[in-house]
């Protein structure tokens, strides 16, 4: 399980990773488009709080669906449901931590983000800020995206794994 902030490299690092391992990848905010319609789309018809009751739905269908293990990505706000929360205590959780000068060419990019309408710089420090308790909290490990590569962030949580498994 993928959690951070917004454009912290969760799906690509989640993509990767679950390719070397031979697991399965899902990304919840795509199970959400291809259930709801666009997240803009879904923030303008219902706002927020109706985004993130889809979200939970969806977060927890994928939590406890029956299957073989996989690599799941969450958007940066789903750890913001106790629902999710608990469903996640039952996951190896690792915590992307991105900073301001890693994910800011990203999110630059990506207009289609209604929560960085605005300044997105500084929406995003807001929200990176405010969320990172609930994060490290529920975070098994933590990577930090600093300066890395997704590759690098790849082998670096494949040894982190892998030490804890043999330990």
């Amino acid at each position: 399980m993928l959690i951070g902030p917004m454009a912290s490299g969760k799906s690509t690092v989640g993509q990767l990773f679950a390719a070397r391992h031979g697991l399965q990848f899902v990304d919840s905010d795509k199970k959400i488009v291809a259930k709801h319609g666009s997240i803009p789309s879904i923030f303008s018809a219902q706002g927020e709080r109706g985004f993130r009751e889809i979200e939970a739905r969806e977060v927890a269908t994928l939590l406890t669906a029956p299957g073989d293990p996989c690599v799941i990505s969450l958007g940066g706000g789903a750890i913001l449901d106790t629902g999710t929360q608990q469903l996640l205590a039952n996951c190896r959780v690792v915590f992307l931590d991105a900073d301001l000068d890693t994910v800011l060419p990203r999110i630059r990019r990506d207009t289609g983000r209604p929560l960085l309408a605005g300044d997105a710089a500084a929406r995003w420090v807001e929200m990176a800020e405010r969320r990172r308790p609930t994060y490290l909290k529920l975070a098994d490990l933590v990577l930090t995206t600093r300066n890395k590569s997704q590759a690098e962030l790849v082998e670096e949580l494949s040894t982190l794994l892998n030490e804890r498994q043999n330990s």
